[in-house]
């Protein structure tokens, strides 16, 4: 039985974008849900993947600096910016 707060794991394709994204330093304009519900829409820069207590997460960072922690099953929508754009799919 898997409940609410159980991880699962995302599409191989979408985290292959999401690695080629850090590889390449692309800014993401990123839609998710925190722990609370709450939806969250940024434009960040992704900079790494990471698996904790089998869960699978985004280290992403704000215009301001700060780092973020991202579980990959909240993101919500992913979009490319700028150059990019033309090169995602």
């Amino acid at each position: 039985m898997v409940t609410d707060d159980e991880y699962r794991p995302i599409d191989c394709h979408r985290y292959s974008q999401l690695e080629v994204s850090i590889l390449r330093r692309w800014r993401l304009r990123m839609r998710w849900e925190d722990s609370d519900g709450l939806t969250h829409v940024e434009t960040l820069v992704p900079l790494d993947l990471r698996t904790e207590r089998h869960a699978e997460f985004l280290i992403a960072r704000r215009d301001n600096g700060e780092e973020l922690r991202i579980r990959l099953d909240r993101l919500r929508e992913i979009e490319p910016v700028g150059e990019a754009i033309a090169l995602w799919e």
